[in-house]
């Protein structure tokens, strides 16, 4: 089994640390939940556009018209009003059986002066589903006995728990304990500050403490989360309301009716009078009135259209299939384009499903997941970015030995790279040239002149190689081997290798006469086959290099041998129909060549007159 790529081992690597870190944030740390809470926040605001109240729940609204009216001021004075007036306000309402009334408005003081609007308000609170507000205050140091709570109260104890537990709890003390129907109204806020969410009660001590949603939930029967802290399901239009002024003067005129059907309603006594600062951050608005959250809470409960938070896993697993999914993209050389529009489609898909899945009352945002995909996206794209910028410069330094630097300078995309690097079989065009009388040259000259004389015939007829796009293969003693049609495929492989041996002719030419010793003149034979052949990297681990081998190879150095008192240059049969009408070609005949049993065509090449 092949040993993995340092590629392969990178990209796991890397795919490791970021399901780590992915994992770590997602399930401990949420570092990116205030990402969440913002998208979440404008989804239900978007969402809530199209929630409609339900028209039973009725918030009496202690509004700022109502603050100012002037019978009401004549009858009641300035805020704070007698409790007389809620107690006259609230029989009435008791008188038409409605569903609850839930106060919010705070009695922790006895009113000392007027002692008798406390009866009077105890008085209309008997109405068995009257409730009203207390207050929890976990870090007082005036702490009560649980076990001596009102049974009015609604405390329980539950299995296990202390009995000396003591907890600060602020009551309606204005009021007798037979009508502390009451439950917590805290405003349950996340760390950001904005509230998201309510509770049904809480735990203490192995104490069970109602909040005022879940003891109305409880005495009316109304379904239940099944756990005590659940999310809001916001509504975007107004609940019905009746400014309180209009609802308790119309209880002082001849009738006493009230200007609305109060039965069966749930109807909650608040205020919004921006003088009695009872508002609260939610999604939908920084300054939400109390009373309208204690709305929201107890119609979401009636209908069971509370939202449920999708699974803890969800995000998880999206992130991790997220970043699976863009290694494996990366692994697989997929183009950067297509994986960036792979990725946007989930986030858009993500981010449907999470408006989708409001409108079923699930709970799912799944950006802080969505964003550790597009740190995997742009992670893996650095890293694969690296690998391929130190690839193109590793394989473009291999290859400068072998080919033009125009032509090195080709080799850029990954493609290019990947292609340049493969070992396989292609149709090339081989090119042997050889020097005549060579070694009656080397017999009359000293090693160092013959050595500098082919030096600089290397030279120059590489430079002839290397201007008509060709491929260095190698020197054998006085011999050169170059073809055409690799690294880069070149559909005109055949008439660049023609064109080069003509030139390399030319350049001999020109080469000669720049020799200043006459008797130092050669000759050269070139031999050009196209043909298939296996080319790559070959060699050991210790020295690679760019070859071409295979029967074509051998089939070129043969036709170079034949050119010996025929012609400078001669080409195969299959050499000159690719070339096409490129060039003239003069019919040499059939040659015997060693290891073949059939003869081999050949043609001699010249430039075509104009």
């Amino acid at each position: 089994m092949p040993a993995p790529s340092r590629r392969a081992i990178l990209h796991t690597l890397l795919a490791l640390v970021l399901l780590v870190l992915a994992a770590g944030d997602l399930l401990w740390l949420h570092r990116l939940d205030t990402l969440d809470q913002r998208v979440g926040d404008a989804l239900l605001r978007w969402q809530a556009q199209s929630r409609v109240p339900p028209a039973d729940v009725v918030v009496i609204d202690i509004d700022q018209p109502s603050l100012k009216n002037p019978q009401m001021f004549e009858l009641a004075g300035v805020w704070p009003w007698p409790r007389v007036i809620h107690a006259e306000l609230i029989e009435q309402l008791a008188a038409q059986q409605p569903r609850a009334i839930v106060i919010d408005l705070i009695f922790n003081t006895p009113d000392r002066f007027r002692p008798h609007n406390d009866v009077a308000l105890a008085q209309a609170l008997r109405f068995e589903r009257a409730f009203v507000p207390m207050v929890l205050m976990e870090d007082s140091t005036d702490q009560a006995p649980l076990a001596l709570a009102p049974p009015a109260m609604g405390l329980r104890a539950l299995p296990g728990a202390n009995p000396d537990a003591r907890y600060g709890i602020d009551g309606p003390a204005a009021l007798p304990a037979e009508v502390w129907r009451t439950g917590y109204i805290n405003f349950i806020k996340d760390a950001d500050g904005t509230g998201r969410e309510t509770e049904t009660g809480r735990i203490v001590q192995g104490w069970w403490i109602p909040h005022l949603v879940g003891r109305v939930a409880q005495a009316l029967n109304l379904p239940q989360p099944a756990q005590p802290r659940f999310r809001l399901h916001w509504y975007g239009q107004e609940f019905t309301r009746i400014p309180y002024a209009q609802a308790y003067l119309a209880t002082q005129t001849g009738s006493g009716a009230l200007p609305f059907d109060a039965r069966g309603k749930i109807i909650v006594l608040g205020s919004t009078a921006p003088g009695l600062l009872d508002f609260v951050p939610t999604p939908l608005d920084a300054t939400t009135p109390g009373a309208f959250v204690l709305a929201t809470a107890l119609a979401n409960l009636q209908a069971g259209d509370w939202l449920r938070d999708a699974p803890v896993w969800a995000n998880p697993l999206l992130a991790l299939l997220s970043i699976v999914g863009v290694a494996l993209a990366f692994g697989l050389h997929r183009p950067v384009g297509w994986i960036v529009a792979v990725q946007a489609l989930v986030i858009v898909g993500a981010l449907g499903a999470s408006a989708g899945l409001l409108g079923r009352h699930v709970y799912w945002i799944p950006v802080s997941a969505l964003v550790w995909g597009t740190m995997a996206l742009l992670a893996f794209g650095l890293l694969s970015s690296r690998l391929e910028m130190g690839q193109r410069r590793h394989v473009q330094a291999m290859f400068s030995r072998f080919v033009d630097p125009r032509i090195v300078a080709q080799i850029a995309d990954a493609q290019q790279v990947a292609q340049a690097q493969v070992t396989a079989s292609r149709e090339i065009t081989v090119l042997f040239s050889d020097i005549r009388g060579f070694t009656h040259l080397s017999e009359h000259r000293p090693p160092e002149a013959i050595v500098a004389l082919l030096n600089h015939y290397f030279d120059a007829q590489v430079q002839v190689i290397f201007a008509h796009q060709g491929t260095l293969d190698k020197f054998i003693g006085d011999a050169i081997m170059a073809f055409w049609g690799a690294p880069m495929a070149q559909a005109d492989h055949a008439r660049l290798a023609v064109e080069a041996a003509l030139a390399m002719g030319e350049a001999l030419e020109r080469f000669m006469a720049e020799l200043d010793d006459p008797s130092a003149r050669f000759d050269i034979g070139v031999g050009v086959h196209t043909g298939p052949a296996v080319v790559g990297f070959l060699g050991s681990s210790q020295r690679l290099d760019y070859t071409a081998i295979g029967d074509t190879v051998n089939l070129a150095s043969r036709i170079e041998g034949c050119t010996k008192g025929v012609a400078r240059v001669l080409v195969s049969e299959t050499t000159r129909e690719r070339c096409g009408d490129a060039f003239d070609f003069i019919d040499r005949g059939d040659f015997t060549v060693k290891g073949r049993e059939q003869a081999v065509r050949l043609f001699e090449p010249h430039r075509r007159k104009p």
